[in-house]
């Protein structure tokens, strides 16, 4: 009977501290650990999910209590990070410019804030370049449209200015036995 109260007490305490605490609320989105959904019901034991994909996903309240719990109804600002990778054979005075140009077409797309850009490494089959900016809204739909228009501008521009992009590649050299 004492380990039976155990976990009843138990749940029912991980419902008060999600009714008292408030770490999400119904209609949240959510992420634990690679499961992601909104919050469509809180109960005394369990809380449901409906997920992406449109299952719904059950966990009990001492799982969530117990979980590093992402809630994106609560993000302010969308910190975003992305690698290009450019072709070995760029002229160093076009990969110079590519930092600016990636300033400039970030800058030019509404509700974005420019963090930086650079020449971050040299890669297997590419020069890798990294560019974070920060989108003034936690809505997804927002980020991957500003991402979209992102991506068409620097398609345009690199298309424009003749940088190549990079994909995976090896050369195999082959002797001659003779």
């Amino acid at each position: 009977i004492a380990l039976a109260s155990q976990n009843i007490l138990s749940d029912l305490f991980c419902y008060f501290v999600i009714f008292f605490d408030r770490p999400f609320e119904v209609g949240d989105f959510i992420t634990v650990d690679d499961k992601a959904g909104a919050i469509s019901h809180i109960g005394i034991k369990t809380t449901r999910i409906k997920s992406i994909s449109g299952e719904e996903i059950v966990f009990s309240n001492k799982d969530l209590t117990d979980s590093r719990v992402h809630n994106f109804k609560k993000m302010q600002k969308r910190r975003v990070v992305f690698q290009l990778d450019i072709v070995y054979e760029t002229a160093v005075e076009t990969l110079e410019q590519i930092p600016g140009l990636l300033k400039n077409i970030i800058e030019n797309i509404e509700g974005t804030t420019f963090d930086r850009a650079h020449f971050a490494s040299y890669g297997a089959s590419s020069l890798k370049y990294e560019a974070v900016y920060y989108i003034a809204s936690g809505d997804y739909n927002k980020y991957m449209d500003t991402q979209q228009a992102i991506n068409l501008s620097i398609f345009r521009n690199f298309s424009e200015k003749n940088i190549q992009f990079a994909y995976p590649t090896q050369t195999l050299f082959m002797a001659n036995a003779n």
